[in-house]
C-alpha cells in the first residue's frame, strides 16, 4: 500500500527550490540536457502559441529538457481547451437552456473550461509556475554545465 504525503522533489528542484531538510541529495539522478522539445504535431492554434512562450521561459530558467515533452504536451493542450471553452462561455453564457422547456443548466463549456483550469494548474505547480511555487525556485545561475556539476558534487 502506498504511503500518503508529499510526493517526492527530483533533485534538480530541490537543488533550484533549497533543501530545508537537508535531506540527503540523490547524486545518481538523470540531469538530462536543457532544452526546448519538438512540439508535437497535434499541438495546435492557442496551445502551440502557448508552448512557443512558456518553452522559452522555462529555458532560460534551466527546467526543460527533452523529457518533459509530455508534461507541456498536457499542458498546452489544456491551454487550448480553456481558451476554446471561455470563447464558447462568453459567446453563449454560464448558463445555456436545454430540451423542449427550456431548462436552464449549466454551460458543458464551463465544465470544459473548470477542467482544463485543473489541469493546467497541477502542470503549472510542477514547473514552479505559480506565484507559490515559484517562491520555492531559484533562478539558474548562467553557469555551464560542468561548473554545476562541480560544484554539486564538491569538487
Amino acid at each position: 500500500m502506498a504511503v500518503a504525503g508529499a510526493k517526492p522533489k527530483p533533485t534538480k528542484l530541490k537543488v533550484v527550490q533549497g533543501n530545508p531538510g537537508k535531506r540527503p541529495l540523490n547524486k545518481d539522478e538523470p540531469e538530462p540536457d536543457v532544452q526546448i522539445p519538438i512540439c508535437p504535431e497535434h499541438i495546435q492554434g492557442e496551445g502551440r502559441k502557448e508552448w512557443n512562450r512558456i518553452c522559452l521561459e522555462l529555458k532560460k530558467l534551466g527546467l526543460i529538457t527533452e523529457i518533459d515533452r509530455a508534461a507541456i504536451s498536457v499542458y498546452c493542450q489544456a491551454w487550448d481547451r480553456w481558451v476554446e471553452a471561455e470563447d464558447m462561455v462568453r459567446k453563449h453564457g454560464t448558463i445555456v437552456k436545454v430540451g423542449d422547456n427550456n431548462h436552464p443548466m449549466q454551460s458543458p463549456y464551463l465544465s470544459v473550461a473548470n477542467t482544463a483550469i485543473k489541469t493546467m494548474m497541477s502542470t503549472l505547480v510542477e514547473f514552479g509556475m505559480t506565484p507559490s511555487s515559484r517562491t520555492r525556485v531559484k533562478a539558474a545561475t548562467g553557469k555551464t554545465d560542468d561548473e554545476k556539476k562541480a560544484e554539486k558534487y564538491g569538487l
